[in-house]
């Protein structure tokens, strides 16, 4: 059964249709790259599914239940986190106080409640050797890497129990090593059954670690096809409109 489904979903703002009946599906565990060029509809898509709009037409199902998404709350409470491409990470604090920002974990000592700094930073820690990730729970972001400050915003999603992550060009302007880093962190994610999709404009980092491709062109889906498939010269000839659909 898929994870996440989507029927003939569109999107309309005004006059302007941004989406068109796209059908996509994805399994538990699952790695699918989502491309085109800038204006294709991905990001519209993207945040239909992380519940910033509302779809125009078409329906949704997540594990198996129709799903009416109003709110980015609502797709949080299924499973859904999204990875922005700012990571919309505090500068200022540790690894693990950005893992449980909003999120606190709290101990009582009689009438009064204290931030337990232990219990965040020995959680925050098991999540980092689950990903095989060297960054360490008291390391402050300010001094991290790009491949690091990835590693702290899927940590979150981990410690949220995520069952699908949205990952918006998370090897943009990030190093080579940085890179190598990033995608290790996805294959850890699906290694957890965790399903992924990868909005990237990196042909190598799709075909590294995605299973799957959709390419989106003026807000049409026009291939969906396994990897093993299709080619990065394919993928290129489908974003530009050299070649129609697959």
């Amino acid at each position: 059964m898929a994870l996440l489904e989507l029927r003939g979903v569109g999107k309309e703002f005004g006059a302007i249709r941004a989406l068109g009946d796209v059908d996509l599906a994805i399994e538990p565990g699952e790695a699918v790259g989502l491309m085109g060029d800038n204006g294709a509809g991905k990001s519209t898509l993207v945040k239909i599914i992380a519940g910033n709009f509302a779809p125009t037409s078409g329906s949704i199902a997540f594990d198996g239940q129709p799903v009416h998404f109003t709110r980015p709350v609502d797709a949080r409470d299924v499973g859904i986190e999204v990875v922005y491409q700012d990571l919309a990470l505090a500068d200022n604090l540790t690894a693990a106080a950005n893992v449980f920002l909003g999120r606190e974990l709290r101990r009582r000592v009689g009438p009064f409640s204290f931030l337990d700094h232990g219990a965040m930073n020995r959680r925050a820690g098991e999540l980092f050797a689950e990903l095989k990730s060297e960054t360490r729970a008291n390391d402050v972001v300010r001094a991290m890497s790009g491949g690091q400050r990835q590693a702290v915003a899927i940590a979150r999603t981990r410690l949220s129990d995520a069952k699908l992550v949205l990952m918006d060009e998370p090897t943009a302007a990030i190093s080579v090593r940085q890179v190598a880093e990033v995608l290790d962190l996805i294959r850890r994610l699906k290694d957890h059954g965790v399903a992924v999709i990868l909005i990237s404009h990196r042909m190598p980092d799709v075909f590294s670690v995605c299973d799957r491709v959709v390419v989106l062109r003026r807000g049409r889906k026009v291939a969906d096809k396994a990897i093993a498939q299709s080619s990065p010269e394919e993928v290129t000839a489908l974003i530009t409109g050299a070649k129609e659909a697959a």
